[in-house]
């Protein structure tokens, strides 16, 4: 048991906290951010690459947030209807229930009952991230490329670390982490999920939403709205406040696939 628990929370908070450790070395301390920017910004017109092209922005900032935005609401309107069913009693009920079944939603809301849980953790963990990274925003005050005096701005470029407090606003500066990158990360709530019922996809939900992240904050960085590093940054972020609010409606035994090798009474079947 102790070997599972050590591997679960090696994987699962040692490399994150690895990968925290190599952004902080390689981009905060280095100027890699500002060689990357410079490379996309033309000094001939004083602009970015893509920052004025509509259709880059529609294509790319605008249109892809309807995955997160979408999955959003559907947790929400899962988790209100998901107390519907059980209030329904045949003896009071009866013709109501039957037209439902009829209709066939009947399956559906006796779905979203037995997942109520996971429902409520999705709109939750998004909750929390939203909420974690607006705090590190507002608590940070970093600029973003755009806005700084390396690129025609008049902020000056701080790192993260330089402006932050821990109780206070620290400015007016709103670039890191990237928000927009942490409405592609936010979908990692699903990947947690697939983990609870052993899903053999689980690892491909994983890599969909880590690739939807980072195409949602590498595009900005065309546009100079963001450093490169703020796309990581934000998915770090975004990883530990979703793993802990997973760890707390969950518990590690279900999440664990150690564990659950070792243990497979304790599996969790799809109606549990």
């Amino acid at each position: 048991m102790n070997s599972s628990r050590n591997r679960f929370y090696l994987t699962y908070l040692g490399v994150p906290l690895l990968i925290a450790l190599c952004l902080f070395v390689v981009f905060d301390l280095t100027d890699l951010d500002v060689l990357i920017s410079d490379a996309l910004y033309n000094t001939t017109t004083h602009q970015f690459v893509m920052g004025h092209n509509k259709l880059f922005e529609n294509l790319t900032h605008r249109w892809p947030r309807i995955i997160p935005n979408l999955t959003g609401e559907a947790a929400i309107i899962g988790s209100v209807l998901s107390f519907a069913w059980p209030r329904f009693r045949a003896y009071k009920h009866s013709r109501l229930i039957a037209w439902l079944e009829r209709v066939r939603v009947a399956p559906l809301l006796r779905f979203l009952t037995r997942h109520r849980r996971d429902l409520l953790f999705v709109v939750v963990a998004f909750s929390v991230t939203t909420g974690f990274i607006h705090y590190f925003k507002s608590h940070t005050s970093v600029f973003c490329p755009v806005e700084t005096t390396l690129y025609g701005g008049i902020e000056q470029k701080r790192e993260w670390f330089e402006n932050f407090s821990l109780l206070h606003e620290a400015g007016k500066g709103r670039c890191w982490p990237g928000g927009h990158a942490s409405g592609g990360f936010t979908m990692l709530a699903l990947y947690f999920v697939a983990l609870r019922y052993r899903w053999r996809h689980a690892k491909a939900v994983l890599f969909f939403t880590m690739t939807l992240g980072f195409v949602y904050g590498t595009t900005r960085i065309f546009q100079g709205w963001h450093f490169m590093s703020h796309t990581p940054w934000a998915g770090v972020i975004v990883w530990f406040s979703t793993f802990f609010t997973a760890m707390a409606f969950y518990g590690r035994a279900r999440l664990d696939p150690f564990y659950n090798a070792q243990h497979p009474a304790t599996a969790v079947s799809v109606a549990s």
